[in-house]
């Protein structure tokens, strides 16, 4: 009965041994796999694609980072900066919006398109008009400061 239990144990290390040995294998050089980066952004268009979906779910914060994924991939990407001015509207941040507008309209790839923008021009003009009337937060602080010294 000892025999036969140190027989099976022997068995099945060797068993072990042998599949340990079929993967470890040494591959000649330059044969190795590279090594794959852990995310590998979409495409500018496709990143546009799920920023507009989060969008319309009213999730700015991740509408915001696939916009400016789009932006930093491809940076004459019209759609990406039309994104970025829609959500800093959203969130309030107007003169943000007002820079992205304008690149979006800078982006554009002819004039035709540019007219076609008539959305992104109100835009633009409200968020014009509430900046110039509304100072910002930062320089009534520093109106503020100023005063006191």
């Amino acid at each position: 009965m000892r025999r036969l239990l140190i027989g099976v144990v022997l068995l099945a290390a060797l068993g072990a041994v042998a599949r340990f040995e079929l993967h470890a294998q040494v591959k000649p050089a330059g044969t190795e796999p590279e090594e794959k980066p852990l995310y590998v952004p979409p495409g500018p268009a496709k990143s546009v694609e799920v920023g507009n979906f989060y969008l319309r779910k009213r999730d700015y914060r991740a509408a915001l980072s696939r916009f400016k994924e789009a932006a930093d991939a491809d940076p004459t990407y019209a759609d990406a900066y039309l994104g970025l001015g829609k959500v800093y509207e959203k969130i309030g941040l107007k003169r943000k919006a007002l820079d992205a507008y304008r690149k979006y309209l800078d982006a554009l790839p002819s004039e035709k398109d540019a007219e076609d923008a008539k959305a992104v021009h109100r835009a633009m003009a409200r968020l014009e008009r509430q900046t110039k009337a509304r100072p910002s937060r930062q320089s009534e602080w520093r109106a503020a400061r100023s005063r006191s010294n």
